[in-house]
């Protein structure tokens, strides 16, 4: 089987993506299939890598794949080109019997590159165009959520539009201090890794932290900040197109684990740049039923979003009342070394390389499931 593994993107992210698609490179057992490394920069170009590019990061362990840029290798992909024709280099075209799309953040994992391989007609591992749509926009996965009965972090929605009048942005910061009450965090409701999100304690740093969400997305949300635990499950399995006749597409939650974050807040820094940001407990140290409600939660809240393939579902639980929150769903979670997801797959029997075959192989039920649909009449 041939498999392109997609890396890199026009995000903020971009730099994650790297490190993810090379942990995943390395577990892809590269004797059973071939592989195919597609970087994309920061401005949104696609370039087919060199086969010496997989060969040096699988031989140093220190190494990271980078995406270099050759006119000549330059991808594009064409619309219901198909596993034999989707992805054009020149003249020649480049098989894909399943496409990975290890990408993070904007114009990545929020559905515009789901859409693209949908338009191309190639099977890809993660999340279809309207759960990975949902799940970047936190405030639309906060209403298909609160409609799911599943509870949330309160928050107001702020849009840019509203900035341009002066009344109806006073009134939003009014209903944001009457209902939630400082400290309150401020984060963008398009981006990732923690990317413009920042804590207020008082007006003077609420408006700040609100120019800072701004610069990163045209709406942003203020929430209730929770003096709480973090918690997260991974999930997996295609709940929408399994028909019972294959079990790997089964839903199956694995943990919760539990992240003690030793900044402020799991920021950007906590989770990629420093190495004691944050201590990853596995399994998280909780009651059974607490444990039970959130795992089924997380399942509910995959399931409520249409997900597929695979999603980390982060929870927030209050130190003090013990009440949880869904906190945000993600499609496309990262895959570095101390990420959350493969390890608390792992922790449960389940991994890393079996993880990245199980997900290629869900990814090609449920193509063969969509494409037994009708489209004309």
């Amino acid at each position: 089987m041939t498999i392109v593994l997609l890396y890199g993107g026009k995000s903020g992210e971009h730099e994650i993506s790297l490190i993810s698609a090379t942990a995943i490179a390395r577990h892809i057992d590269t004797g059973a299939h071939q592989l195919k490394l597609v970087g994309i920069t920061k401005s949104g170009r696609w370039f087919l890598q060199g086969d010496d590019e997989l060969v040096r990061v699988l031989r140093d362990k220190e190494a990271v794949l980078q995406v270099h840029e050759d006119a000549a290798l330059e991808v594009t992909v064409i619309p219901a080109g198909g596993k034999n024709g989707a992805f054009k280099v020149g003249e020649n075209r480049i098989p894909a019997d399943v496409v990975i799309p290890a990408l993070h953040g904007t114009f990545s994992e929020d559905g515009t590159v789901q859409g693209l391989l949908e338009m191309a007609d190639v099977p890809y591992v993660g999340c279809g165009v309207v759960a990975s749509a949902v799940a970047m926009d936190k405030e639309k996965t906060k209403v298909i959520l609160e409609h799911a009965g599943i509870p949330v972090v309160p928050s107001v929605c702020i849009r840019r539009s509203d900035l341009a009048f002066a009344d109806r942005y006073d009134a939003l910061l009014e209903e944001a201090q009457k209902k939630l009450g400082f400290p309150l965090f401020v984060k963008p409701c398009s981006a990732g890794s923690s990317d413009g999100a920042s804590r207020a304690d008082d007006m003077r740093h609420l408006n700040g932290a609100i120019v800072e969400a701004f610069e990163w997305d045209d709406k942003i949300l203020i929430e209730k900040a929770i003096n709480a635990r973090e918690l997260e499950c991974s999930v997996t399995g295609n709940p929408t197109t399994a028909n019972g006749s294959h079990t790997i597409e089964e839903t199956v939650v694995y943990g919760p684990g539990e992240i003690a974050p030793s900044h402020e807040f799991y920021d950007y820094d906590a989770k990629y740049n420093d190495p004691k940001g944050a201590e990853l407990m596995i399994p998280a140290k909780i009651d059974a039923a607490t444990r039970e409600t959130i795992r089924n939660l997380a399942v509910q809240a995959y399931k409520a979003i249409d997900a597929s393939g695979l999603s980390r579902v982060d929870f927030f639980v209050d130190k003090e009342s013990g009440k949880i929150y869904l906190n945000e769903i993600n499609t496309f979670p990262g895959f570095t070394a101390i990420s959350m997801f493969p390890k608390l797959c792992e922790n449960e029997g389940l991994s890393f390389a079996v993880l990245i075959e199980m997900l290629m192989q869900q990814a090609l039920f449920r193509f063969k499931a969509t494409r037994n649909l009708r489209t004309e009449r």
